[in-house]
């Protein structure tokens, strides 16, 4: 966990003058970071026969990779979130494949 405890307890404070119900969750998981689950998948779907001899080509992939997706692409994985956090909370915090 790389939050700030003192920041974390003035988000939390504040979190609940809000009256909002604040679900437990490990400080990262898989199976709901967008770039997990949403970007990277694509992107390793993408990757599967490509073969690369420098750095520079990787990164020239990349870059090209990621202007080839329209707004609709990233939206999509940020849409997913609701979701995938409902699976997460049925899950119990377990892993799972989606």
């Amino acid at each position: 966990d790389n939050a700030r405890p003192h920041v974390a307890k003035v988000v939390k404070t504040y979190l609940e003058t809000l009256k909002w119900e604040v679900l437990p969750h490990p400080p990262y998981s898989p199976d709901v970071a967008p770039s997990d689950y949403h970007l990277f998948r694509s992107m390793a779907h993408d990757l599967a026969d490509q073969h690369f001899r420098s750095y520079e080509e990787v990164k020239n992939w990349i870059d090209s990779w990621i202007a080839s997706k329209d707004d609709q692409f990233f939206r999509r994985g940020i849409r997913m979130l609701p979701e995938r956090w409902e699976k997460v909370v049925a899950s119990d915090g377990q892993y799972f494949k989606s």
